[in-house]
């Protein structure tokens, strides 16, 4: 009877045990490029001249070496996170990392960069690679594919990779919210009309450009980062209702049009991921997922530290930051990100594939 209970527990422990994403027979993902910003940006920042950057401790203290690399986190990002569970490899790289080798081009970078949107004025005032300067560095990665494979192999690269867009966060929190400029041309509705027009824009391009599998992420929950919780959150740090129901409206209006354009885009597959929803389940619920505090972050004070105030001399940083869904004020810690993924996981192998 022990022997048979030992078997039958050890065959639940392997089948349950967390491993890559199973794919459709016969699929398999080639590549995974992304675009967007500091969510999905692995160090091109490091090599421009940003506001943000996240090259030097703490960031990365649980990366590969503990060695910082221009991830906004301790350890992966959500980029990191769908490369591996889609099978491709263990981290995405920056696209302007010099030390990637062709291997690295083949199986997929990252171009995005930290304080990107879809809105020009916002890459003006964090002096961020502008999404239509990406798509521009996408085509010379293009070009070096051909080079080194020849244009059938380098087509069918593309045709079989994932790329993932995360952008929009930057757009209210940086710009709308933050400076008066935007909000004296534009009502939240008119400005989220504006971004989506951008956010279309984008994905017809590089469906143009031989992309057949795009992952939007929507916007997330922008009123409940430990930040924005601090400065407009009132004395309980609350969520900050104007934030989110801007973020929900866009969400909205992305899912539609994307639908739309969906349905016209010839053997394409678009896909809109929920970032919002995911993330409030999460924030509703954190015993659940393991998570012991889901308002502050993890660096520092947790709630105003990011970027540059995120340094070696941020007092009271823990020294276990699985227990908090936020890394800094503004973004997720490796185990968010990977809490996240879980959820929106089998959803987006099913709308891609």
């Amino acid at each position: 009877m022990m022997v048979i209970l030992f078997c039958l527990y050890a065959c639940f422990c392997i089948s349950s045990s967390k491993g890559t994403m199973s794919l459709p027979k016969n699929v398999s993902v080639q590549a995974v490029l992304a675009f967007g910003d500091s969510t999905m940006d692995p160090g091109n920042n490091n090599y421009i001249k940003a506001l943000f950057k996240a090259n030097f401790p703490p960031y990365g203290k649980d990366f590969m070496g503990g060695n910082p690399t221009g991830r906004f986190s301790n350890g992966k990002i959500v980029t990191d996170v769908f490369a591996k569970e889609l099978g491709v490899k263990e981290y995405l790289p920056a696209y302007l990392d010099p030390s990637i080798q062709d291997k690295d081009l083949q199986t997929g970078v990252s171009f995005a960069s930290a304080g990107s949107g879809y809105d020009p004025l916002t890459t003006t005032i964090t002096s961020a690679i502008p999404l239509p300067v990406q798509l521009d560095m996408f085509k010379q990665y293009m070009g070096k594919l051909i080079k080194k494979n020849g244009k059938e192999v380098a087509n069918k690269i593309i045709s079989n990779s994932v790329f993932f867009i995360s952008s929009s966060s930057n757009d209210f929190l940086l710009n709308y919210f933050f400076f008066p400029t935007r909000r004296s041309q534009y009502d939240v509705r008119a400005y989220n009309n504006m971004l989506v027009e951008r956010a279309v824009g984008f994905v017809q391009d590089l469906h143009k450009l031989g992309a057949k599998k795009i992952a939007v992420l929507s916007a997330a929950p922008i009123g409940c980062v430990p930040f924005e919780r601090t400065m407009a959150g009132g004395t309980h740090r609350m969520c900050v209702e104007e934030y989110n129901k801007a973020a929900q409206l866009f969400n909205s209006m992305l899912k539609q049009q994307l639908q739309l354009l969906a349905s016209s885009l010839h053997e394409s597959r678009v896909a809109i991921v929920d970032f919002y929803n995911p993330f409030i389940k999460i924030l509703e619920n954190p015993q659940q997922y393991g998570l012991e505090d889901i308002d502050r972050g993890s660096c520092g004070t947790g709630f105003i530290e990011m970027a540059f105030t995120c340094n070696k001399f941020s007092p009271t940083t823990c020294s276990d930051a699985s227990k908090y869904l936020f890394w800094d004020s503004i973004h997720p810690s490796e185990k968010g990100y990977n809490i996240y993924v879980d959820q929106v996981l089998p959803d987006l192998v099913k709308s891609l594939f």
